[in-house]
């Protein structure tokens, strides 16, 4: 069991006054369930009354939905998920006494995963795996290293784990309300089938990490004989290795989101995601990061990298009512770090999706350099060009089919959606000139204001 906190450290570990938490408990929202006293489970209500404070319900509310509501149960269920833990519980200090690891080495373990709330108790489960980060320093592996692993593993679980509160909320629990369950009735649906499902989610994230490292260690492999070969220079620093990196997005974007909403520019983001992802993989690269419409890749090789661009380029084209894409390429040294890349090579190739045009892929002289020859592919010379916040000119090419068919599509002058001739919704002559709409919305929109969308 956890041990009790006096008011005054339940005071020094929520920050809440100590007025307003005898007010809370008076209303049995902390030292409730027959207990005397306090402890680390009102550490979590109060943490939790003050965020449903800071959205705006009112504290009678959350009273009456504890006692009577919904808010009890899910209550109960959260306590459990957060302090299922038995036998003793331990400071920070004194599980790294316990296990013989330097206090600050574990605290910035700690910290760097972002999973740990400022004097959270640890457990027995939390000491275990201590030992075993304890144990990786011992055959060598380095604090730095574990530091920045730690910071990988706290920010990509921290996501699947608000994916799946998120997914679940939005998909069964929301879907079950629009039946008409509420109150009691709706929690206990959505509890047994969180029961059903909830056990499926570590071995699935197990599976996905299984299936994800035998594609690391491939190439891993690939990496070592490389380097027994000499193909490869030896970095001063630990992380530094060469990348072909690839950034993707899509023109007209931010009119397109203003033109027809959220919805209709999630599920273009949604198209884009599905066809860039079935590319990478078949090139053998990887999805580093998305932002918004922009999609940042990394490959091993620039031929590979060419290639993937390429298509991406041609399936967005052919996809029906579709945002053009912009891509840019180049090829160089990078720093590793905490699962991302950085350095200028990065730099460059967002520089060059950013200075492409509708459907153009830009590479540079050393990708060009590197992915000669490929086949179905030329580099068409463009010249040396100053690119945003870089000091020297970069001779630059752009990367085309070597039998490209002609595109005949319209574009839509209010959300830049690419039209094919069936997909075109309304038209509309402008001092001689036509102009096509993917719907009446843009028509009416263009209507209202044609001195906004003149080219």
């Amino acid at each position: 069991m956890a041990r009790e906190l006096s008011l005054e450290e339940l005071v020094e570990r929520t920050g809440e006054p100590v007025k307003h938490l005898r007010r809370w408990r008076s209303l049995g929202l902390i030292g409730g369930d027959g207990r005397k006293g306090l402890d680390l489970r009102d550490v979590e209500r109060v943490r939790l009354f003050q965020l449903f404070l800071r959205r705006g319900i009112r504290l009678e509310a959350i009273a009456r939905s504890v006692k009577e509501g919904q808010l009890g149960q899910m209550l109960e269920r959260h306590m459990q998920e957060m302090f299922p833990q038995t036998g003793a519980a331990y400071s920070l200090a004194e599980a790294a006494e316990v296990v013989g690891m330097e206090a600050e080495t574990l605290r910035g373990l700690v910290e760097a995963s972002g999973l740990f709330d400022p004097g959270e108790e640890l457990y027995e489960e939390d000491v275990e795996a201590i030992r075993r980060m304890k144990l990786a320093l011992d055959v060598g592996f380095p604090r730095e290293a574990l530091v920045q692993m730690a910071r990988v593993y706290g920010d990509t679980l921290g996501r699947a784990a608000e994916a799946g509160q998120r997914l679940f909320h939005f998909y069964v629990h929301e879907r079950l309300r629009a039946t008409g369950l509420s109150g009691r009735e709706l929690v206990e649906r959505t509890v047994a089938i969180g029961e059903q499902t909830g056990p499926l989610v570590e071995p699935t994230i197990l599976y996905f990490y299984r299936r994800a490292f035998a594609r690391a260690s491939r190439e891993d492999i690939v990496m070592h004989l490389a380097e027994d070969a000499g193909l490869l220079e030896t970095g001063e620093v630990p992380g530094q290795l060469r990348v072909a990196v690839v950034f993707v997005d899509l023109s007209s974007f931010t009119p397109l989101t203003a033109a027809m909403g959220d919805l209709k520019a999630v599920e273009v983001l949604e198209r884009l995601s599905d066809l860039v992802r079935k590319a990478v993989a078949r090139w053998e690269g990887r999805v580093v990061k998305q932002i918004g419409d922009a999609f940042m890749l990394v490959f091993p090789d620039p031929r590979s990298a060419v290639a993937c661009t390429v298509e991406v380029e041609e399936k967005a084209a052919g996809e029906p009512q579709f945002p053009a894409a912009r891509l840019g390429l180049h090829w160089g040294p990078v720093l590793y770090r905490e699962g991302d890349y950085l350095g200028s090579t990065v730099n460059i190739a967002a520089r060059l999706a950013s200075e492409a045009e509708r459907h153009q892929v830009l590479v540079t002289a050393a990708v060009r350099k590197e992915a000669s020859g490929l086949a179905g592919v030329e580099f068409a010379p463009l010249g040396k060009r100053q690119l945003k916040g870089l000091t020297d000119d970069l001779e630059l090419f752009e990367v085309r089919r070597a039998e490209a068919g002609a595109r005949e599509k319209a574009i839509d002058p209010v959300c830049g959606m690419e039209l094919g001739p069936a997909e075109v919704a309304a038209r509309l002559s402008v001092e001689g000139t036509e102009r096509q709409f993917c719907s009446q919305q843009c028509l009416q929109t263009f209507v209202a204001a044609p001195e906004r969308y003149s080219r």
